[in-house]
This record gives C-alpha cells, sequence and structure tokens, in this order.
C-alpha cells in the first residue's frame, strides 16, 4: 500500500496546516434547533480515557454544538456509552453526571481509594506516590508473572470488574433507543483480525467490553459465537462509519495515545510500552491516510464543487477535520499509567482533557462549519 515504507513519525499532532487555496465550502446546515453538528472520534487508551471525558464534558458545555455521531474504542467506547445514556436521562446534564458516576465508580475499585478518601491523604500526601515505592517489586511480578501465563491461566473465572461498573452506571435500553446521538463501537475478531462495528441498535455491555478486552489481560468476549478482541487493533477509534453514515462534515477526533516519541526506548518495559503505542495508533492512521488520498484524487481530479456519481466522494470531499491531541499532556505519564485508577489521577486527567478542549475551542471552535482545523493532507506529506 502506499504508505508502507512511511516511518511511524508521519504524526497526526505535527501536519502543518497547509497554505494551499481550497475550493470554498457550503457551511453545514444547522439542526432544527439552531445547533451544529459535530462528529466525534474517541480513541482507547485504558485509564487515560479520563482525559477524553474531560473533553467531553467542556464540549457538552458549548449549547452552540450537537454531538451528531460517536465512534469510539475500548475507553472512547465506554464514554460513548455513558454519553449516550445520559443524553436519553437528562440531556447534557444528564451525560455530564453519568460521564462522572461511571469513573467514580472505575475509581473505586482503586486499593487507594479508601486511603484517599480518608483525612489521612491530607496528612501524607497523595496515596499514589506514597505506596509507588513499596509496590513497584509487586508491579514488576505481576508483569513478569503475566508474560508467562495467559488470562484463561491466572483467571479462569473471567471475572472483570469493569463489565460490573458498565452494567451498573450505563442503561443499555436507554442507549440502544438513544435518538439523540449515534454510536459505532469497534472490536476485533480474534479468528479473521477483521475490524467489526457494532452498531448502537445492538449494543449491550459484552460488545464494549470486547471493544477493551486486551488479549493479555483478558478472556475473549464471544459475541453470537465469534471471539473478540480489543478494537484498537483494528481502528482505534474507525472513521469510516462517521463518514458513510452520519450527516455531520465536521468530525473532531480526540486522539489520546502519543503518535511521536522523542526518545528511542532502550529498556524491555519501555520498548514494549512503545510498541503498544505504535500497534494502537497504526490502524488510525492508515485510515486517515486513506481518506487524504481519496480527498485528494477527489480535487486533483478537478470534482470539487461537481456532483459526484458516488455519494462517498461527495462525503468525502465536504469532511472537515480537527483534532483535539493529547499526547503532549499524557505522553509523559508513560503507558503504564493507562492501569492507574486512583481517584486523584483520574480526576486530574479530566482536568487536562478539560483544559485542552477549551483551548481548542478558543483556538479552533470558528472553524467549526467552515473549514477543517487540521491538515489531513500533511498527514500524506509526512
Amino acid at each position: 500500500m502506499f504508505w508502507h515504507n512511511r516511518p511511524f513519525t508521519d504524526t497526526l499532532a505535527l501536519a502543518p496546516m497547509t497554505t494551499t487555496p481550497r475550493p470554498k465550502r457550503k457551511p453545514t446546515p444547522r439542526t432544527a434547533s439552531g445547533k451544529l453538528p459535530i462528529d466525534l472520534a474517541l480513541q482507547g487508551g485504558g485509564s487515560h480515557g479520563a482525559f477524553t471525558w474531560g473533553v467531553l464534558d467542556r464540549l457538552l458545555e458549548e449549547e452552540s454544538l450537537e454531538i451528531s455521531a460517536i465512534s469510539g474504542t475500548s475507553a472512547g467506547a465506554m464514554n460513548a456509552v455513558a454519553l449516550a445514556a445520559g443524553l436519553m436521562e437528562g440531556g447534557r446534564d444528564g451525560a455530564r453526571r453519568v460521564l462522572r458516576q461511571f469513573w467514580t465508580r472505575v475509581a473505586e475499585i482503586s486499593p487507594f481509594h479508601k486511603l484517599q478518601s480518608s483525612p489521612l491523604s491530607a496528612a501524607f500526601g497523595p496515596a499514589q506516590a506514597l505506596m509507588a515505592p513499596w509496590l513497584a517489586p509487586f508491579k514488576q511480578f505481576n508483569a513478569a508473572l503475566g508474560s508467562q501465563l495467559s488470562p484463561y491461566q491466572l483467571n479462569p473465572l473471567n471475572l472483570n470488574p469493569l463489565r460490573d461498573i458498565l452494567v451498573e452506571t450505563v442503561d443499555f435500553k436507554r442507549v440502544c433507543a438513544c435518538h439523540k446521538t449515534q454510536l459505532f463501537i469497534s472490536a476485533t475478531q480474534v479468528r479473521t483480525g477483521a475490524l467489526r462495528v457494532f452498531g448502537q441498535h445492538e449494543l449491550t455491555a459484552d460488545m464494549v467490553m470486547a471493544s477493551a478486552c486486551l488479549p493479555l489481560l483478558f478472556q475473549a468476549v464471544e459475541i453470537d459465537g465469534e471471539a473478540y478482541w480489543d478494537g484498537g487493533y483494528a481502528g482505534n477509534p474507525s472513521l469510516m462509519p462517521l463518514i458513510t453514515d452520519t450527516p455531520a462534515d465536521d468530525l473532531l477526533l480526540v486522539q489520546i495515545n502519543p503518535v511521536l516519541r522523542d526518545t528511542v526506548p532502550r529498556r524491555a518495559s519501555d520498548i514494549l510500552d512503545r510498541i503498544n503505542e505504535v500497534t494502537f495508533n497504526a490502524s488510525l492512521l492508515k485510515e486517515m491516510r486513506s481518506i487524504a488520498l481519496l480527498k485528494q484524487l477527489i480535487e486533483g481530479e478537478g470534482r470539487a464543487g461537481q456532483r459526484h456519481r458516488q455519494p462517498l466522494f461527495k462525503r468525502v470531499q465536504d469532511l472537515r477535520v480537527h483534532l483535539i491531541d493529547g499526547g503532549e499532556s499524557l505522553s509523559p505519564l508513560g503507558a503504564a499509567s493507562k492501569t492507574e485508577t486512583q481517584w486523584s489521577f483520574l480526576s486530574k486527567l479530566h482536568e487536562l482533557g478539560h483544559a485542552s478542549a477549551d483551548r481548542w475551542l478558543l483556538a479552533h471552535g470558528q472553524h467549526l462549519g467552515e473549514r477543517s482545523s487540521f491538515d489531513l493532507a500533511g498527514v500524506l506529506d509526512g
């Protein structure tokens, strides 16, 4: 394929805005309520999904915007279903409330939660910093054990408290019946390696757990006789449903997996972490390059503004792409922090996400409905 020998540092985050004149687009029509529809693409990334929670919290405060659809993977999928259930329960405030309930419950399964919520935490500082030196050997032992034994051996009963939290906090009947947004949840079929996108009308807790199933931590999730692993391997997240199946022309990607690293990892753990980052960004970069190439071909053929025989060409031509990049904020934390669930950590990520979305709206909010604020062509240029 055309991208196979390009370096991984064809980063989304660093693509410069082009100065090449573009054909003038018609602004996206507002909804009946006068709001601007936007689509969201939410990456997975473990507990770093709390950054995305902060972004969503800020976007929900913006009364002029309407979230038309969400494509989510792993933690992005969990954020998506929590938002949809909350919208049906109580509109924007309901969505913000359910999102907070979900992440609060995630923190409550942390072994540090009791200590952090007690008066002792104020006297002795954050529990994570207090206990980290003592827990480091146990984490290293668990990592070594996990590399030798599969989750079928380590967890034969397939216990997963995250599924219980999902069922407790998200009403899936409301999710399936939600008419205020559309959802597309990605998972990877184990047998074929193919991407499976679950539509909103069929969503269950198991489908969301399949989207978040890391194969070295959890047993594959079986749905209708097929086994599934984390959607990040095949679509993190999948963008095409937002182009083919929704009316909005503005697509906002919330990226939480760092694309660019300035140093070459040398320790075994750092190498594995970087492999993880490369793997979980590869499908997104591939899809972005495909869309960028298609846009380039359409404009190169001089068809801009003309009638297209294929509706997809028209949708791609009109697509406006935007990016909120959490990589700069999250990359110093390291991949190992994706399993940290202390409330102090999650709430800090929420603050970072909220602030990032606020800065993005100030800098690029006026571009919504008018033009891309992220240069998709830069992904091809490298």
